[in-house]
Formats: structure tokens, sequence, C-alpha cells
């Protein structure tokens, strides 16, 4: 009669797991702590833009379609007293181009332009640390591994160290640690600024076509 395995548990294997992440998290040094910091607000400023990215935060398209709308059924003043009820960014643009419904075409555009380049800069400011941490976590990786190569180094030209080429695998080990984490961190923070960047983009070119339709509208109501 045959016995039934059983199978073990995954339990042990998952805290040996996240031992050896521990240790090598600890392995790293000192210089583990402002790779961390760089984690953090790499996190911090990538979730906050996501939440402002929102359409609900800068307009829809459904909002700039309403704008359009309300010129074409009640008139300018309506449109612009529509925009004047939201704070989207989105509604400040358009309404830039309201105002200035009966100027010419390039001083309207102007406006238009200098509205919506304003609050693209403005969306993009908090997109700068990102490229922070893009930038020196990896270099924090790189001066822990140079210095822990010195150290494994100098371990092994001393006397102690000699004959011992263990000594220099476990210095190397503790040294690349540190190229490790600071290469996690800043991978996820320069993808998460690409997408983000994205979005403002998009953002951008939402606004450009919703204010074509608004000039025709505004240009149709003139006629």
């Amino acid at each position: 009669m045959t016995m039934l395995s059983i199978p073990t548990p995954a339990e042990p294997a998952a805290q040996a797991t996240m031992e050896s992440m521990l240790d090598l998290a600890m392995a790293g040094g000192p210089l583990m702590i402002p790779i961390a910091a760089c984690s953090v607000v790499a996190l911090a400023f990538s979730v906050e833009r996501w939440l402002r990215l929102r359409p609900a935060y800068l307009g829809t398209a459904r909002f700039g379609r309403s704008v359009v709308a309300a010129v074409q059924d009640t008139g300018v003043s309506s449109a612009i007293d529509l925009c004047e009820t939201k704070r989207y960014p989105l509604a400040r643009i358009l309404r830039a181009g309201l105002r200035r419904a009966k100027d010419p075409f390039l001083a309207r555009e102007k406006a238009v332009e200098d509205m919506a380049a304003g609050e693209v800069k403005r969306l993009s400011a908090n997109l700068r640390p990102l490229l922070l941490v893009w930038l020196i976590a990896p270099l924090l990786g790189l001066l822990g591994t140079v210095w822990g190569m010195i150290e494994a180094f100098s371990e092994i030209a001393t006397e102690a160290g000699l004959g011992r080429p263990e000594l220099l695998a476990t210095g190397i080990y503790q040294a690349l640690a540190t190229t490790a984490a600071g290469l996690a961190v800043a991978i996820p923070a320069v993808v998460a600024h690409h997408y983000l960047k994205g979005r403002i983009e998009a953002f951008a070119r939402r606004s450009e076509d919703l204010y074509r339709e608004l000039d025709e509208a505004m240009s149709g109501g003139a006629a």
C-alpha cells in the first residue's frame, strides 16, 4: 500500500525569501538609507501626480463639449459662466478663448496658447522629483558598490586576508547589493515619469481639439 505524499507548506520558503531580501538590504550598508528615501519620494510623487492627472481633475471631454454646446445654443456669455463654475485646467484654457471671442483670430489663439502652456507647466512641476530619483538612485548604488569593493580589497590586502578568497567574494556580494537597490528604485521612477508625462501630453492634445471645436462654434455664431 502506497503512502500519499503530503505537500510541504510554502510558508518556510516564503519566510526564507523575505529573510534573504532583508539580509540583502542590510548588506548594502548605510547608503541603503538614502536609496530607501529615494524610493519613498518616488512613490509619493507618483501617487500624487496620478491622482492629479485624472480626467476628473483636469476636465473631461464631455465638459468641453458642453461648453461648445453652450456657445451654439445660448452664446458666449453662458459658456463663460459654465467655465467659471469649474476649477478644471481645461475650463481655464477654454475660458481664455471665450473671453477673446471678439478679438482677431491670432490674438485669441495666442491667449489660449499662453494659458495652455501655463497649465501644462504647472501639471509637469511635480514630475521633476521622479527625474531626480532616476538620476540619483543609481549613482548612490554605484557609490555603495565602489566603496564596498574598496573595503573588500583592503581586507584582502591585509595579512589576515591572505589566502582567503572567500572574503573577496563576500565583499563583492555586499557591494553589489547597493547597485541592485539603486536600479530597483530608478527603473520604476523613470517608468512612472514617462507614463505621467504621457498623460499630460494627452490632456494637451485633448484641450487643443476641444478648443478647435469651440473656435468653430464661436466663428459660426459670429457669422
